[in-house]
């Protein structure tokens, strides 16, 4: 029990002293923390002007550049790579040869569809010859008939004979119709053998990106043997979130840079919108149209893209760094220079750039706090730059004719 006691005496003295250093903490300067600064105490600060001028609010993304056609050259049928005509980066043209198959077995082909169209040719003009000898032989019945002479039989016989020899006239006919079609298709066959670049009204050349077989491969139908670029013209494809969707609009000038090339600025225009953003990202896909003239860019790079949202002239523009919350509300401390105190004003914000905010509300003029601002009250006092410090209380000489020491701790002596 006695030990009991001394252990809750103990404890209440711990805490009385507790309590005694915490109140003589709290109540000197030194141990202020979270409270308010007093209004006497002034801030050293610094401002900057109102200003009126030209403020735009600029779209900063990164993305990648793509062509602006691309496309896989490879042949419609099967056969062994005679020669190839082109290499990696090589400028072709629309109608351009750049690959050639073995074609013997095609014109074979074409030779027999040949051959075999001059049979049916020639069958037809037979079946014709046929036909005219049995179309006679009916005629001369007929007439026999009509004098009595020739029987209905006869006339019967020569009717069915020149009807089918009309058949075997049809039949002779399509079968060269048949052969002729053959022939064509063997013909296309054998042009397959020589692989060009397709016309598809680009204008200026393109190139070969990649290569993807040897020259003597054996190649199946599809085989991708190159693919072909159009870099006249490049898309630079970048992603916007759901914010700046709807100040991207088609026809938006855009500025281009690439580490590839830091020197160099290139231009460029948005040239559509993806009508979608994605549900995982909330992103949309935008793609800006880059001119290619000398074929600097090319397609995979890195770039960084700037588009021009807004601007507006004429505007009440004020340091960023002014702007802070207090109370849930976004304002800046506005500076009066003369007495030396500092405002708290609501503010409605328009633009914001990375340096410069647009002041849509109230209007201002004079000159706004841009450092020191968290420390301050509404009305407080602030010492400017080049302002001479508030001094402290002073304090006489000891009995020494020592002199007191200074703000950084040293004695004053030299």
């Amino acid at each position: 029990m006695k030990k009991v006691l001394i252990t809750l005496g103990l404890v209440a003295f711990l805490g009385a002293l507790g309590w005694q250093i915490y109140q003589k903490a709290t109540a000197s300067p030194q141990g202020q923390v979270g409270r308010p600064r007093p209004a006497n105490l002034a801030v050293a600060v610094e401002v900057a002007p109102v200003k009126k001028g030209s403020i735009q609010e600029i779209g900063r993304f990164t993305g990648s550049l793509l062509p602006s056609s691309e496309f896989l050259v490879a042949p419609k049928i099967s056969g062994r790579l005679e020669k190839l005509l082109v290499q990696i980066g090589d400028r072709v043209e629309g109608g351009q040869l750049i690959a050639v198959l073995d074609d013997e077995e095609y014109r074979q082909q074409v030779s027999q569809a040949r051959a075999e169209l001059e049979v049916a040719q020639a069958n037809l003009q037979e079946r014709g010859n046929m036909l005219e000898n049995a179309q006679r032989e009916y005629q001369r019945t007929v007439a026999l008939r009509q004098k009595k002479i020739a029987s209905e039989s006869q006339l019967d016989a020569a009717e069915s004979g020149y009807k089918a020899e009309q058949a075997k006239q049809r039949v002779a006919t399509a079968q060269v119709a048949q052969k002729d079609a053959a022939l064509k298709a063997a013909e296309v066959r054998l042009s397959y053998t020589r692989i060009q670049v397709p016309e598809n009204n680009v204008p200026g050349p393109r190139v070969v990106g990649e290569r993807f077989v040897d020259q003597g491969a054996m190649l199946p139908p599809n085989k991708p043997i190159v693919s072909i670029l159009d870099i006249a013209t490049l898309r630079a494809v970048i992603y916007v979130i759901e914010r700046d969707y709807s100040k991207i609009q088609p026809g938006l000038e855009a500025v281009i840079t690439t580490d590839a090339f830091p020197a160099r600025i290139f231009s460029g225009r948005v040239l559509r919108i993806a009508p979608i953003l994605k549900e995982t990202s909330r992103e949309a896909r935008v793609e800006i149209a880059v001119p290619n003239p000398d074929q600097l860019l090319k397609p995979g790079m890195f770039i960084r893209a700037r588009i021009a949202f807004a601007r507006r002239d004429q505007a009440t523009v004020v340091p960023v760094t002014a702007l802070l919350k207090r109370d849930g509300r976004e304002g800046l401390f506005l500076a009066d220079l003369e007495a030396k105190r500092a405002a708290f004003v609501p503010v409605e914000v328009g633009i914001v750039t990375e340096t410069e905010a647009e002041i849509l509300s109230p209007p201002l003029s004079g000159s706004v706090v841009t450092l020191g601002q968290h420390l301050l009250e509404d009305g407080a006092a602030i010492i400017l730059p080049g302002s001479p410090a508030q001094a402290g209380p002073e304090r006489p000489e000891d009995d020494q004719g020592k002199t007191p020491r200074q703000a950084d701790g040293s004695s004053g002596k030299s």
